[in-house]
Order: C-alpha cells, then sequence, then structure tokens
C-alpha cells in the first residue's frame, strides 16, 4: 500500500483525481456563465457548479457510462453532468479555461515541454525543408487507385 499524506500526524488518503480543490476552483468559477433562477417559477434548485464538474471529471476517469454515475457520489444526476458539459461548451468555457490553466501554469513556471510532440495534422508548417520532396501522392504517381 502506498503512503497517504500526512496532515497534523494523521495519514489521510490522498485527494481523487477527479477532485477539484478550492484553489483550483477559484480560477474555474469566474469562467462558468452564471445561471438566474426564474422569479415566477423557480423550478429545481440547480445543482453546484464544482460538485457538477467533479461528477463529469469522474465520467472518463473511471470509464464508466453516464448513466451509471453513483448518485451516491453528489455529483447529481448522469442527466445533469451529461447536459453542464453541452451549455458550458455553447458558452465558449473550455477554450477560456484551457488558456487560464495554462497561463497559471506558464507563471509558476510548471509547464514542462521536453517531451510535448507536434502534430502536423494540427500545426501548419509554412516552410519547405531542403530536402523536401513531393509526395508520391500529390504527384499523381498513379500509387493509388
Amino acid at each position: 500500500m502506498a503512503p497517504g499524506l500526512l496532515i497534523r500526524g494523521r495519514e489521510v488518503a490522498p485527494p481523487k483525481r477527479w477532485e477539484v480543490d478550492d484553489e483550483l476552483w477559484t480560477a474555474i468559477e469566474p469562467l462558468l456563465p452564471k445561471v438566474e433562477r426564474r422569479a415566477r417559477h423557480p423550478g429545481r434548485k440547480r445543482h453546484p457548479d464544482q460538485l457538477v464538474f467533479q461528477g463529469i471529471l469522474f465520467v472518463p476517469h473511471t470509464g464508466i457510462a453516464w448513466e451509471h454515475l453513483p448518485q451516491e457520489l453528489g455529483f447529481g444526476s448522469a442527466m445533469t453532468c451529461w447536459r453542464r458539459p453541452a451549455q458550458w461548451t455553447e458558452a465558449g468555457v473550455w477554450p477560456r479555461l484551457h488558456k487560464a490553466l495554462l497561463a497559471k501554469r506558464r507563471s509558476a513556471e510548471a509547464l514542462d515541454f521536453s517531451r510535448a510532440a507536434v502534430d502536423g495534422s494540427h500545426v501548419r508548417a509554412l516552410k519547405r525543408g531542403s530536402k523536401t520532396e513531393r509526395s508520391p501522392v500529390a504527384a499523381g504517381d498513379g500509387l493509388l487507385p
């Protein structure tokens, strides 16, 4: 068994990968759209975004299907955790979150690009190298039917 964290001399379990601590949440929360309840027919109170966000992280981490998300964990219903990312996508949350977290890591000098790879399908090469030749496919050499 791996040793846990020591807090005040007591061993505690390390945090789960889907748990979002308060420090990280303070960076995420301002990026989320504010949803006001209707005054006349307010309906059910919205489940807290922090718990739903953790539920969203829990599903891919564990590999379970959305409909099997356990209610006992407090993340809200599976449908809530399935719908909320679509709402946040529509509001442009994910690109802003990505930029904010990258900026935070850069400022802490916590980014390590020594193992980074650039995929040519995502990054366009603007200059040709001196040893490049025309691709047989592009040249129409008849290699493909």
